[in-house]
């Protein structure tokens, strides 16, 4: 009884140390995150015609293809630069970078966007933290003039 006692304290001990060391973080919550997206897509995605492009078949379009998701999470964290049509509108604003967003947050404001906001087009599937970090990774030395010029290519509509 006494060993058993003190084994339990031991691996209580260093449970506690390993969360002292990695502290557990709640899940970013997509809906939250997206409140910055909405200041130009606006809360239902729709965007601003001419101005700001719409979050919906587009991006589950996108969402569809290997090429798509990279374009996605590019466009989160490098930004887009320049021409792109989306839905058959041109658009040819800035987006900046989404800076201070780890990769569980663009995944959750990805998800949130494929599951709450754009509702029309192919099935959606969610990306995950790891996706995201291995596509970030992908276009490190792309500008945003040179994620805009993927949209095309990626199966934007």
């Amino acid at each position: 009884m006494k060993r058993a006692a003190v084994l339990g304290a031991v691996v209580a001990l260093g449970g506690a140390a390993l969360l002292a060391t990695h502290p557990l973080r709640a899940a970013p919550d997509g809906a939250t995150v997206f409140a910055r997206c909405a200041a130009c897509h606006t809360r239902t995605g729709a965007g601003v015609p001419g101005a700001y492009p719409p979050l919906g078949a587009d991006f589950r379009a996108l969402a569809a293809k290997d090429a798509g998701r990279r374009y996605i999470v590019l466009a989160v964290t490098r930004g887009l630069m320049g021409p792109i049509t989306v839905e058959g509108r041109p658009y040819a604003g800035v987006m900046p970078a989404q800076g201070g967003l780890d990769d569980g947050a663009v995944a959750a404001v990805l998800n949130h966007v494929g599951t709450k906001i754009a509702k029309t087009g192919p099935a959606f599937r969610p990306f995950d933290s790891g996706e995201v970090a291995r596509l970030r990774q992908s276009g490190a030395s792309l500008g945003p003039a040179d994620v805009a010029r993927l949209h095309a290519g990626a199966g934007g509509k």
